[in-house]
């Protein structure tokens, strides 16, 4: 199972000393870029979900073609 944990910059040392400590666990950080990669995917799930549900309202993919 892979897990994302969001640690307060001032306990990240402590926490990745830990789960290194743990003999079954591999710990690594996430680089900016990829943090930021997780969060804009996450978005972008979130809001695929309002689209199907009916919350929020999609653009044709040619639209966005269109505006390239």
């Amino acid at each position: 199972m892979k897990v994302i944990l969001d640690i307060k910059d001032s306990k990240a040392a402590f926490v990745m000393e830990l789960l290194s400590s743990l003999s079954f666990v591999k710990a690594r950080p996430l680089s900016d870029e990829n943090a930021v990669l997780v969060d804009e995917i996450k978005e972008a799930v979130e809001d695929l979900k309002l689209v199907r549900q009916g919350k929020l309202k999609a653009r044709p993919a040619r639209d966005l073609i269109n505006e390239l």
